[in-house]
């Protein structure tokens, strides 16, 4: 008789009711496809994958096609290894066998990064270099790895040179993340004088488009590094947006993050020192597997989460960021101290330049 809107959401919020009906949907699907029944522990396992399809702890995913195939698979599992019922490990089997399947371009550059052929540090500290974290989608399947991001900054007035976006492989979104770093540089820094500066800055050995503004804190961190001449900290790799008053913002595909560099760590041999730092909004989006959780709940790995950029250059560098003091100045053995005195300094020599005059010859004479 007439046209209705209706929208579907594909999650729901998480309680005890619900925990049941996802119990009661595994039970009604086991009877009708004559597949074995799941213990306790099973079902906790697939409410688990509800979480992650959701990437909400507090939230269970409405996605039951791909529910229901990791509930067949795991059926399968347990009846080829002779299993009365479905078991947690054969639902865990199945998330593995999966994931396996889906995983070949991941292995190959995870192989590529244990070999030294796309060079990430793990081990040391290096001035205006930061380990960055991105996603890659194939088809139905999503990864993290880390990417090596520099930074170097030197005297001028261009200010923050997005090399990704000059080389035209840079999205809208990357693009105005790296904008977002001049104005909250200038909001904290030019507030007295010039703001002179010029830096680059780019993610290395990425031959693609670069999206999203999730490096926006990395970029950020890697020119303070480079400005301040204090090293960052590589066994520690970072993921989060910036706006221009220094908050950190929340950010997508934060469990395959965190999950792309701990695979790079569990190559190589977790030391207890490894770890990444996550915005302290996207808490509530953790869902991590389980063998990092078991890390995480053994002291050899850590997730950090920060609220503020202040917070995140404590942990990168091991200095204190430092505050504007009553007479307006940062402590000069704070991270901002020492960039507020170079960044005067870069001032200085551009406002003492610019009262040269080069002649054709290439004879500078300075104005009386």
């Amino acid at each position: 008789m007439f046209k209705v809107k209706a929208d579907f959401d594909v999650e729901v919020d998480r309680d005890e009711r619900r925990d049941k009906q996802y119990a009661q949907f595994v039970a009604r699907l086991c009877r009708e496809e004559n597949l074995p029944h799941y213990c306790a522990d099973a079902v906790a396992e697939v409410i688990r994958l509800g979480h992650r399809l959701a990437d909400r702890h507090d939230r269970l995913s409405l996605r039951f096609s791909l529910v229901s195939d990791l509930i067949r698979e795991a059926g399968y599992w347990a009846k080829k290894d002779g299993h009365l019922f479905v078991t947690k490990a054969d639902v865990e089997a199945a998330v593995a066998h999966k994931r396996h399947r889906s995983n070949l371009p991941e292995e190959q550059i995870q192989d590529e990064i244990s070999e030294g052929t796309l060079m990430v540090s793990f081990d040391n500290e290096v001035v205006g270099q930061v380990n960055g974290l991105s996603v890659h989608q194939l088809g139905d399947y999503t990864f993290g790895r880390p990417t090596r991001i520099t930074a170097r900054t030197f005297v001028g007035t261009k200010g923050v040179i997005d090399i990704q976006r000059e080389a035209e492989l840079a999205g809208p979104i990357h693009s105005k993340g790296v904008m977002t770093l001049g104005g909250f540089l200038a909001g904290k820094f030019a507030g007295s004088h010039p703001f002179a500066l010029s830096a680059t800055l780019t993610f290395e050995q990425t031959y693609s488009e670069v999206e999203g503004d999730s490096a926006t804190v990395a970029e950020l961190i890697a020119i303070l590094s480079s400005l301040a001449d204090v090293p960052v900290r590589q066994w520690l790799a970072i993921t989060g947006s910036a706006n221009q008053v220094g908050e950190v913002q929340p950010i997508g595909g934060v469990n395959e993050k965190i999950e792309g560099f701990f695979e790079s760590c569990k190559r190589r041999g977790l030391t207890g020192k490894e770890g990444v730092i996550i915005p302290s909004r996207n808490c509530k989006h953790l869902a991590l597997r389980r063998d990092l959780v078991e890390a995480v709940e053994s002291g050899q790995f850590v997730v950090y989460a920060v609220g503020t950029v202040e917070e995140a250059i404590e942990l990168l560098t091991g200095f204190p960021a430092g505050e504007r003091g009553l007479d307006g100045l940062f402590p000069p053995d704070t991270i901002y101290g020492r960039v507020a005195a170079r960044l005067e300094e870069m001032a200085q020599t551009v406002a003492e330049w610019s009262e040269a005059e080069i002649k054709p010859g290439g004879r500078i004479i300075t104005e009386s």
